[in-house]
């Protein structure tokens, strides 16, 4: 096979693929039917000019009949005349016209059978094109029948293109969903981790531990007086254990501030020996605080 063969044999393979997916069964019957039906008015159009040159020949044979007519009197009054030579001439028209009419017989007579052939194939292409329309009809409702079972099928288990772009947009919305619950969640860790500052509130990390401190005291003050209710022999066990939270809670608070009061020197680069000394002064209360 040569370059152009293979080449032409392609085209028409991918030619042939694109009409058999753009091909809708229901518009070709359609088309099919109006075919016919445009053949049929050819035939019959066909059969109309045929009948009128047939009346027009039938029309000429009987102008034809009435010139032999008057060429039978024009010899008779020569003869009454004794014009012989004039009856001869009107002889001889009338078998000129006699000639012509017995031509004429055999063109109408031509006519006639095509006439009567066109109007047995006209009644013939009429009843194909019936039972045409029948079948059309027929092919068409199965056709719609086919098609929208195969929807429902499609839709039921989603293999249709639809279905499938709707399937996609689900995936795509659950993805999307995920990703913004995920990010939603990380801003509210780094937010309670003091990472990221709340830009509508005046407190800052260290703020905020504080207020975690003040709390957790107020906890173990609240604590003490339901201690104290109970009695004076689980007073003192009370006591002592108020003591060491108390101790342990000082201690925490006093990590804390340390921890915080190195963040803050990093961020804020102030020196370093004035934050030591504002730590032992906060120490020393502390610890005054828990003495007393």
């Amino acid at each position: 096979m040569g370059l152009l063969s293979r080449a032409s044999y392609v085209v028409r393979s991918k030619l042939n693929a694109v009409l058999n997916r753009a091909e809708d069964p229901t518009e070709t019957l359609d088309y099919s039917y109006e075919q016919m039906r445009d053949e049929l008015k050819d035939v019959e159009r066909g059969l109309a000019d045929l009948v009128a040159q047939k009346k027009r020949l039938e029309v000429q044979r009987e102008r034809l009949q009435e010139n032999v007519e008057k060429h039978n009197e024009q010899a008779r009054e020569a003869m009454r005349q004794d014009r012989e030579d004039l009856a001869r001439r009107a002889l001889e028209k009338k078998q000129s016209k006699l000639a012509s009419i017995e031509e004429m017989e055999e063109q109408i007579a031509s006519l006639e059978s095509t006439q009567s052939d066109l109007e047995e194939k006209k009644s013939q292409l009429q009843e194909r094109i019936e039972r045409f329309r029948t079948k059309k009809e027929t092919m068409k409702a199965r056709y719609e029948a086919a098609e929208a079972q195969n929807r429902v099928s499609e839709a039921m288990t989603g293999v249709g293109d639809e279905m499938a772009d709707v399937g996609r947009a689900v995936e795509r919305a659950e993805e999307r969903t995920e990703e913004m619950e995920a990010r939603a969640a990380a801003m509210d860790e780094l937010t309670e981790r003091g990472v990221l500052e709340d830009q509508f509130s005046d407190e800052d990390a260290i703020d905020r531990e504080l207020s975690a401190g003040r709390a957790d005291r107020e906890v173990e003050a609240e604590l003490e007086t339901l201690r104290a209710e109970r009695g004076t022999d689980t007073s003192k066990g009370t006591e002592r254990e108020t003591n060491a939270s108390a101790s342990e809670a000082a201690s925490d608070e006093t990590d804390a501030a340390s921890d915080t009061a190195d963040a803050a020197v990093e961020e804020s680069n102030v020196d370093e020996s004035a934050v030591e000394a504002e730590l032992e002064e906060l120490r020393e209360e502390e610890e005054d605080d828990s003495t007393a």
